[in-house]
């Protein structure tokens, strides 16, 4: 019997956070069920840091709220935790101090709401004996399994409020805008907001872009009288000579991704002012595509997400991940969202092992665009 269950949320702040966990502690009081929070994603766990969530407290009127109530922490694999000794920086394998704090503690279940790298370990908690659920979240899409991630909606709404404006302002200055979106490895955001915003090119990941197929669609623009072009660019997208564009990079531990990525946008707004002889200017979103208000879509979804989660709870099923299929929400097992990345505490991400969801040629997302004629770059 499930009585006492705690949810840590982990990675990037996205809008939906609350909403799910909203959604999991309303689910558990119409059930008797005690709920609690870990502070700040799987640091918290390790440090055994919780808070009770209820009604009465942090848990009320949190539906339409940013962010996360309970923290979270984007370089935490406790598989992998960076420790000083000594003065000297080593990493060690915590997880079993994790496992403890939750006997010790009483849990029943732990939610982990994350992404790929956070339902990587959860599937390596579910191997050391933790009951876990999963629910995915990420504003890039890219969790395998499901259909779409809590916070995606979000983040396509804030891209394609930028791009509305960017239109005015490009087609008065006759200039290409070039908007730089989120999107590490997949290419969802460009492309959904480059066809919900009107714009004539979206550079993906999955596609290595040609400049020159941009060039040539800028130009039959100017050729029709049109003085101006819209560009969407995914941080992660790279020329097919090229590599991704990376910023710089972080030291925040082993098992997580330390490229820190950006630049995109200025290098595509400088090779087509050059080769088009048009002013281009970049703007690059960045953090406002995960902040601020939940959209209506993302409300409901995270909720949804929330009370089935804490509902498979109750079945008594673990080690599973939460996901929409086809419309209708479902469950599968976390061993088939991590892939062929099979290795406790093993890195997760782009690697040839792990299994994000990334865009697929034959998607509708792809067909449509090209039916309306954006420039994919190829």
């Amino acid at each position: 019997m499930v009585k006492k269950v705690a949810i840590l949320a982990n990675g990037g702040d996205v809008a939906g956070f609350n909403a799910v966990i909203r959604g999991i502690v309303k689910t558990a009081e119409n059930n008797g069920v005690e709920c609690y929070g870990f502070i700040e994603g799987y640091r918290g766990l390790l440090n055994n840091e919780f808070v009770r969530l209820d009604f009465t407290n942090l848990s009320s009127g949190i539906l339409h709220r940013g962010g996360s109530i309970i923290g979270s922490s984007t370089n935490a694999n406790v598989f992998n935790y960076k420790v000083e000794e000594n003065g000297q920086v080593v990493y060690k394998d915590l997880s079993e101090q994790c496992v403890q704090n939750c006997k010790d503690d009483g849990f029943d279940c732990i939610f982990t709401l994350g992404g790929d790298g956070t339902q990587k370990s959860a599937r390596d908690f579910y191997m050391r004996g933790l009951n876990v659920i999963g629910v995915p979240k990420t504003i890039d899409n890219d969790v395998a399994c499901t259909d779409i991630t809590f916070g995606y909606n979000t983040a396509v709404s804030v891209a394609t409020e930028a791009l509305d404006r960017l239109h005015t302002t490009g087609e008065t200055h006759h200039r290409i805008m070039v908007l730089e979106v989120m999107g590490r490895y997949a290419g969802w955001i460009a492309l959904e907001s480059a066809i919900a915003g009107g714009a004539d090119v979206a550079l993906i990941p999955e596609i290595p872009y040609n400049i020159e197929k941009v060039v040539e669609k800028i130009n039959s623009r100017i050729k029709r009288g049109k003085r101006f072009s819209v560009v969407v660019v995914a941080e992660g997208a790279k020329a097919k000579d090229g590599d991704i564009t990376i910023e710089s990079t972080r030291n925040n531990g082993q098992g997580v991704d330390n490229t820190k990525l950006g630049g995109i946008g200025d290098k595509v707004a400088k090779e087509l002012e050059r080769l088009t002889g048009l002013e281009a200017r970049n703007t690059t979103l960045g953090y406002m595509q995960r902040g601020g208000t939940p959209t209506a879509f993302d409300r409901v979804l995270s909720t949804k997400y929330g009370a089935k989660a804490m509902e498979l709870a109750l079945e008594g099923k673990f080690g599973i991940l939460t996901v929409l299929k086809d419309g209708k929400l479902d469950d599968v097992p976390l061993e088939c969202v991590v892939g062929e990345n099979k290795e406790i505490g093993a890195v997760s991400g782009n690697t040839k092992e792990s299994n994000i969801r990334k865009v697929t040629m034959d998607h509708d997302l792809v067909k449509t665009a090209r039916n309306i004629g954006i420039c994919l770059g190829d």
